[in-house]
């Protein structure tokens, strides 16, 4: 048995893997026949030296063994190889699983006994790794996360384990750590109602109506601790934005009280760029959702519209969501056509691309808006940048003068050297529409997309003289009888 064990730690893989597997067949054995000590474990050698029958001193070396299985196990969970780590990460799961069937503590009263959380946060210790990325070893671990009791101690374990680290670091980032922590936490998919909890790893017949791990009540409120806990603490611009990306659709909607992420977003929105955009969607979804109060959204959101966000990458969920920001018809119409001028001014340094979704994006908030169509249809005497009454660099959609000016840009692009954006601003010459133009094919256009449109346009004929042929020879037969007849 003890050769068992220790082969587990083997130099060559495949013996690592076969060793492991015994281990898993047999402990789950011993536990299922009752052959492993039960109770608090005393010292080996106390043990084995105590008053007491034969198969107690062999049910007290038999249970040793198994801890040191595994010990030797949760090492192996950072060793160099996927299928190793895979293999121990399965075996404890396995473990938790049968002693959770057949407990090895023999108290009925406290619930925390219901399931064997300290193995479990063994496991969880050691798969959240501060120096050494773990994404596979997460990745694989996900499937257990489907069950309600398992998520429910990871949840625990986690809130208790990262404030620890976190602190440990004195304020510096731990990006290895903080990445594998986000992938944990970003694994966590919460159930949306009660009757969902019906999935447990652990079968329990006593007591499940008051165990913790079976209230949807409790899953919330360690859930948005386990968030709070994280998020609390300094992160990289590239965690931001993953944060960010899933805030308003995996965390928000399952938090008790998702006010409390009003700290997190503001400071998100401090740091600039992509992450103060994805940053007022979070503001959003708590203005629309919860009636947070934030009169400085459309004002913050409005000075965000700089040249950048027409040439970078994020650009297309940019304006996806400023469309869905701008959805709404309540908005007052100074706030629309601040919006709508400003785009105007921007498109005028815009690369086709952008300016093929951004002419479309300005006449869907004029359609949406009408007392805003004087901007497209006011006359104007001069195209003279320097009367127009439009202050580019106010910040405030308040005070910009927007209603007292005119949408003169959309008529320039008329004369833009692609054909293509010509046409699409050629569309404020007629009465607009009340169909919106649908962005969503636009959002992604990029400069290669333009370039394999051009080959499939279909051509028009074109003239090749003023007057047409009549015939190959026409023209000269003419030009003879006129001749013979003059003669």
């Amino acid at each position: 048995m003890g050769g068992l064990v220790s082969s587990i730690l083997a130099d060559q893989e495949a013996e690592i893997l076969a060793a492991a597997r015994t281990c898993n067949k047999l402990f789950c054995t011993l536990l299922q026949r009752g052959d492993l000590f039960v109770g608090q474990l005393p010292d080996e050698e106390e043990g084995l030296s105590a008053d007491c029958g034969a198969e107690m001193k062999y049910k007290i070396w038999m249970r040793h063994r198994y801890q040191s299985s595994i010990d030797q196990l949760l090492t192996l969970m950072v060793h160099e190889s996927e299928p190793v780590q895979e293999v121990a990460l399965c075996t404890l799961m396995k473990f938790v699983e049968c002693e959770g069937r057949w407990p090895l503590v023999s108290c009925e009263e406290d619930e925390r006994y219901i399931f064997p959380r300290e193995l479990l946060k063994s496991l969880v210790d050691t798969l959240i790794q501060v120096e050494r990325d773990a994404s596979s070893l997460l990745s694989r671990f996900q499937e257990y996360l489907e069950y309600e009791d398992v998520r429910y101690y990871v949840m625990a374990f986690a809130t208790e384990h990262i404030p620890g680290v976190m602190q440990s670091s004195k304020g510096d980032l731990l990006p290895i750590y903080q990445q594998n922590a986000f992938a944990l936490l970003s694994s966590i998919h919460m159930p949306g109602e009660q009757s969902e909890l019906a999935n447990f790893l652990v079968k329990q017949q006593n007591k499940h109506d008051e165990w913790k791990a079976a209230r949807l009540k409790e899953h919330r409120r360690i859930f948005e601790r386990l968030w709070l806990a994280f998020l609390k603490h300094k992160l990289s611009n590239n965690l931001y934005k993953k944060v960010l990306m899933i805030l308003h659709e995996s965390i928000l909607p399952h938090m008790s009280k998702p006010s409390l992420m009003i700290d997190f977003l503001t400071a998100a929105y401090e740091i600039g760029g992509a992450i103060s955009l994805l940053a007022l969607n979070g503001l959003f979804y708590l203005i629309h959702h919860h009636n947070l109060e934030y009169p400085d959204f459309y004002k913050k959101l409005y000075s965000l519209l700089d040249p950048s966000v027409l040439h970078v990458k994020y650009r297309a969920r940019f304006f996806h969501l400023l469309d869905l920001f701008l959805s709404s018809s309540h908005l007052p119409a100074y706030l629309v056509a601040a919006f709508s001028k400003r785009l105007s001014r921007l498109a005028l340094t815009s690369p086709p691309q952008a300016l093929l979704m951004l002419i479309p994006f300005i006449c869907n908030l004029i359609r949406r808006h009408p007392s805003c169509r004087p901007l497209i249809h006011r006359p104007s005497e001069t195209q003279d940048i320097s009367t127009d009454p439009y202050i580019m660099d106010e910040e405030d959609p308040t005070q910009c003068r927007a209603m007292e000016s005119s949408l003169w840009e959309l008529q320039t692009l008329q004369n833009h050297y692609h054909p293509d954006v010509a046409s699409a601003a050629s569309v404020i010459n007629k009465t607009l529409s009340n169909q919106e133009t649908d962005l969503a094919r636009l959002l992604d256009l990029s400069v290669s997309e333009l370039f394999e449109r051009e080959p499939k346009k279909r051509a028009k004929s074109a003239p090749l003289e003023f007057e047409p042929a009549e015939g190959l020879l026409g023209r000269r037969n003419d030009l003879v009888t006129q001749h013979w007849t003059l003669d």
